[in-house]
């Protein structure tokens, strides 16, 4: 068999914008897009991103150029997933809940030839510009006209509608020559003072979609409401997957518990991606509303606790717990359910469902490595170790950063994560925290998730998270940050949470701190934001008192 190589016909580059010439062809007469009183098929949809790929090319777009975009869910963001690497050119999503300074610190770092705007990030657009210095040329501006009656100053270019109007329906897109080819850029919410910017390839993101669409057993034709934002990693990459299976997206700008139940209702919704907080909202709001059919509801981007996962269950929508990061373009490990669990009680089942799970399909390997030694830790679910990954869906590498690329891709070939973790018996992995979240008290690795989990137990709280506060004799110790639930007749007071957590917790991780918020803050994707609220436990001093605590 040695005569046999690798010619054109067998060779043709992976790409996941295939999907959609498919889905005219397959699906052409079906709903692609819902959003408001607006409707599209897949056929529009498939002429209309021709159309837009074609325009691109005509405003001095290029291969490999860089186009940006600030737009929320609607319909032209999920189109402008195919037109832009349709185009050639490589697709950056910024986050819209970003300050000005942070969105034009990222422009000036990626340099897109051209950044679409939608209609709510009008203001934070131009803002982001006007910081641009001198010597610095900002892209031009497209306006996504998505409201018809407001209007279009001489800061932009054009319209988006304007492109699609001009475009051409029968351009021949640009296939990428090699599926090493870049496609998207997304960036991390790492600090702005060094950005870091994933960039996938055509290869990764198709390994990544159907990965996607096997894992979470996607039948053909969901109906799928994008309560995920599509500017974080690709909406996971089902943004292309929806179109692989002919899929109606659903589209919402924004969104609360009712208008999600309202959608659900309306449109016959059966699948939805969130993070944690989409489903803390749900089964916390006082509009809470058993499903008349079952929803699939996948998350994802921080621990879910066992007792969220819970009620929103029971109210019923099927859960499915997935891991992954910007790097890795959407969902790599997975909690493959097992027929027989479902035979335990309920806390057993959300225990299990809680922990991030396996590898998937798509993905080559994954492990929990010693940081000391670089070997793998003892499957005893208790010993910590930092977890690894290794497959096609694995980022190219940061954007103009070879020293933060080689610093997390080494030589072992793993991708080192920065997520510590355990490995259990059965083969599962579990996050315990990011390794700056470890805290450290009196010698022991204290991991802030576990005592979290506890936290969402209790039924006063909304909301909770745990950071490290400076301890004069412990070093570190606990420091609890929780939102209470509305209407509360009694609130809990901040020893009533601490001997709470004494009743279920070993004594040194019990927060020797408890601070009680409206609010936590929060990143665009619902994570908690643990590096504000270190800031406020380190601003208020070191601890006197924990010792004497400890003892009680």
């Amino acid at each position: 068999m040695d005569e046999l190589k690798p010619k054109p016909a067998s060779c043709s580059p992976f790409t996941p914008l295939g999907f959609l010439e498919r889905a005219a062809t397959v699906y052409g007469d079906c709903t692609s897009i819902i959003y408001n009183d607006t409707s599209f098929t897949w056929s529009q949809t498939h002429r209309r991103c021709l159309q837009l790929a074609s325009s691109l090319l005509s405003t001095g777009v290029r291969t490999g150029h860089v186009v940006s975009v600030l737009a929320h869910n609607i319909p032209q963001m999920y189109e402008i997933h195919f037109a832009v690497p349709m185009s050639g050119a490589v697709l950056n999503n910024i986050n819209t809940r970003l300050d000005a300074r942070t969105v034009s610190v990222l422009l000036r770092h990626c340099e897109p030839k051209l950044l679409f705007v939608d209609s709510l990030s009008r203001s934070l657009a131009l803002e982001a510009i006007s910081l641009f210095p001198p010597n610095k040329t900002p892209p031009l501006l497209v306006y996504i006209n998505d409201h018809a009656a407001a209007a279009v100053d001489s800061r932009f270019c054009c319209t988006y509608e304007s492109l699609v109007e001009k475009g051409d329906p029968n351009f021949k897109w640009v296939r990428p020559k090699s599926e090493w080819d870049p496609i998207v850029l997304n960036y991390t919410s790492g600090t702005t003072s060094s950005p870091k910017g994933a960039v996938h390839s055509h290869r990764g993101i198709f390994t990544m979609t159907i990965d996607s669409l096997i894992d979470w057993d996607v039948p053909k034709q969901p109906v799928y409401l994008w309560t995920l934002p599509m500017f974080h990693a690709n909406g996971w990459s089902y943004t292309w997957g929806m179109a692989a299976v002919g899929g109606t997206n659903i589209c919402v700008a924004k969104f609360d518990a009712s208008i999600i139940y309202n959608l659900i209702k309306k449109h016959g919704v059966n699948h939805m991606c969130g993070a944690p907080v989409v489903l803390n909202m749900l089964s916390n709001s006082p509009e809470i509303k058993s499903l008349e059919n079952p929803v699939k509801i996948l998350t994802a981007g921080a621990p879910p606790p066992a007792a969220v996962l819970s009620r929103t269950e029971s109210l019923g929508f099927v859960v499915s717990h997935g891991y992954g990061l910007t790097e890795t373009g959407g969902l790599v490990v997975s909690c493959a359910w097992k027929r027989e669990w479902n035979k335990l009680p309920a806390t057993e089942r959300a225990r299990l469902k809680a922990r991030q799970g396996v590898r998937t399909l798509g993905l080559t390997e994954a492990d929990v490595l010693d940081p000391e030694s670089g070997l793998s830790v003892k499957r005893d679910g208790s010993t910590l170790g930092e977890i690894v990954l290794k497959g096609a869906s694995v980022m190219l590498g940061y954007f103009k950063d070879p020293i933060a690329t080689n610093k997390c891709m080494k030589e072992n070939e793993w991708f080192y994560t920065g997520d510590v973790g355990v490995m259990h018996a059965d083969g599962y992995m579990e996050i315990k925290d990011r390794s700056k979240d470890v805290i450290i008290s009196g010698g022991e690795n204290l991991s802030s998730v576990e005592v979290e989990s506890v936290l969402y137990t209790h039924p006063a709280i909304n909301e909770a998270a745990v950071v490290a506060r400076p301890d004069e004799y412990w070093g570190e110790t606990p420091c609890a940050f929780v939102s209470l639930k509305g209407e509360l007749t009694q609130k809990p007071s901040e020893q009533d949470i601490i001997q709470y957590c004494r009743a279920k917790l070993p004594h040194y991780m019990v927060p020797k701190t408890v601070v009680f918020k409206e609010e936590l803050p929060k990143t665009s994707t619902g994570k908690i934001q643990k590096f504000v609220l270190r800031d406020i436990a380190k601003g208020m001093g070191p601890s006197q008192v924990s010792r004497a605590r400890t003892r009680m």
